[in-house]
């Protein structure tokens, strides 16, 4: 089985901001923060490339396929 793992919560918080400004900034809740951080929430393709774009790092920096 494959899952999605990613490091948004570590890029957020050593960026020292909240879920609420990343969602604000993104276009999202601040619940679809919290679902994408805690793994239970896959983003859309145009999410993930939002969040990437936000902290200026490459997709597949930020979000990676795990074999379970």
């Amino acid at each position: 089985m494959e899952t999605i793992e990613n490091s948004v919560i570590t890029l957020r918080t050593k960026a020292k901001i909240t879920q609420e400004q990343l969602a604000a900034a993104i276009g999202v809740t601040r619940q679809t923060i919290i679902a994408i951080e805690k793994g239970s929430y896959i983003p859309s393709l145009l999410l993930a490339l939002k969040i990437a774009q936000y902290f200026k790092k490459p997709v597949e920096s930020i979000f990676e396929i795990c074999k379970k």
